[in-house]
């Protein structure tokens, strides 16, 4: 079992005792009882420079404990101060040891939109997101089928959510262009084996722009300072998400100013 299928495992378990405490209806009218949603695709296409997604997390399964002694929410006060358009908020438990709670201090405290990062393959987690409070939510193409793809996408635009469709490979890029997903994330990470390589977005971006060119295409994973974000903006991302640089970071403000500054590419 690699380790996106140990997470699912844990995961299905969790959504499964989730949906038995508070039934899907319940959690959708939390849903819709939220303020409405900050514009995330806008937050992503705006400005001249590339986009900075910058991610609060303290674990991750390839990298161990990023940062043992941190605060999240000042963590994310910091990102929205000195430049990041969004921030990204891990909240899972088992695998990245993510306090969901997180997501809705952290959404109160920063006036720039806010991604729920995490494993999300049920209509009910969708309205669980929003109902944390969440402006926008990732969903990763390895683990979801069209049909699955397409109702979560459904689903999104029925709560006003924005949305991070997430790809790898060219098995991946079929199913985001199958879908009317304009918001494409290129993961430079395999989430089965946890290798990463920068060349994966070179190799993705190109064809998603030939066949989407208004889509906004998002780098992530693999990526640590400016030389590596105009590497990609050059292969053609409009933004980049970037955690482990930032959480390891000793001087948080200088390496977000340094991130959120290069130039965006023009077409």
């Amino acid at each position: 079992m690699n380790i996106l299928e140990r997470i699912l495992e844990k995961k299905r378990a969790e959504v499964t005792a989730g949906r038995n405490a508070v039934p899907l209806s319940a959690m959708t009218e939390r849903a819709f009882a939220q303020p409405a949603a900050r514009d995330w695709e806008a937050a992503l296409r705006g400005g001249g420079c590339t986009a900075l997604i910058a991610e609060v997390k303290r674990a991750s399964p390839s990298k161990g404990l990023l940062n043992a002694d941190f605060d999240p929410v000042n963590q994310a006060r910091a990102y929205a101060d000195y430049g990041a358009s969004a921030i990204s908020v891990l909240t899972e438990r088992n695998f990245f040891l993510a306090d969901p709670d997180d997501l809705s201090r952290i959404h109160d405290q920063v006036p720039v939109p806010v991604l729920r990062k995490d494993f999300l393959y049920d209509p009910w987690q969708i309205a669980e997101s929003r109902a944390m409070g969440a402006d926008a939510v990732l969903l990763i193409a390895a683990m979801l089928d069209t049909d699955a793809l397409s109702e979560l996408l459904s689903e999104t635009e029925r709560l006003g959510l924005g949305y991070l469709l997430e790809i790898h490979d060219e098995a991946d890029l079929k199913k985001a262009l199958a879908v009317p997903a304009t918001v494409i994330g290129i993961n430079n990470r395999n989430l089965a084996t946890f290798e990463v390589s920068l060349e994966t977005t070179r190799e993705l971006a190109s064809a998603v722009r030939a066949e989407r060119p208004d889509t906004v295409i998002v780098s992530e994973s693999g990526l640590f300072n400016a030389q590596d974000v105009a590497e990609v903006a050059g292969w053609g991302a409009d933004a980049v998400l970037i955690g482990e640089a930032l959480m390891t970071s000793a001087d948080v403000p200088s390496r977000v100013r340094e991130l959120s500054g290069v130039s965006r590419i023009t077409r």
